[in-house]
């Protein structure tokens, strides 16, 4: 029976390339950016209103020491992620670390194991250079996400909390 599924979800499964991002890319970049933004917003009530970037998604493509990675099916990119150099707090080892962001797949590809697909890829590029710790940040009521990182077998460490004492009328 577990052989006849596994055979299934195998023979369903879209194929997925994954390849390095390029400025041509971009469009469909910043357009998952504004998405992620967008599902991100009621987690995150002090993300200031109309549109604002978390990324500077142009330089990171063209970063040599940033890899930008989308999964693409069918001819279509359905993911984004990427893997950068972080120094370390100065009372923590290592001293450098990779730090996953920009983890998104399409809705309609969600679910088809394609973010594993790309975090697999980012941590082998960062295992190639020599990084033994990754890291990432996630909203705490990100359960879909924390699940999924859960999944790749990263764990909680931190969690930061915060109190907004702001009146309504005096936010951004």
């Amino acid at each position: 029976q577990y052989l006849r599924l596994k055979l299934f979800v195998l023979q369903t499964r879209p194929s997925i390339q994954l390849r390095a991002a390029t400025q041509a890319d971009l469009p469909t970049l910043i357009e998952f950016e504004q998405e992620l933004i967008a599902y991100e917003r009621p987690f995150a009530p002090q993300l200031k209103k109309g549109k604002i970037s978390y990324y500077d998604l142009k330089a990171y493509i063209d970063n040599p020491k940033i890899r930008v990675v989308v999964a693409v099916h069918k001819g279509e990119i359905v993911g984004s992620g990427y893997a950068l150099i972080r120094a370390n707090k100065p009372y923590q080892t290592p001293s450098e670390y990779v730090y996953l962001g920009f983890m998104y797949v399409r809705p309609e590809n969600r679910g088809q194991g394609i973010n594993r697909e790309i975090m697999s890829d980012l941590m082998d590029w960062g295992k190639a250079l020599g990084y033994t710790e990754f890291q990432l940040t996630v909203y705490a009521e990100n359960k879909s996400a924390i699940k999924a990182y859960e999944k790749m077998g990263l764990v909680p460490e931190i969690l930061t909390m915060r109190l907004d004492n702001i009146p309504p009328e005096n936010q951004n």
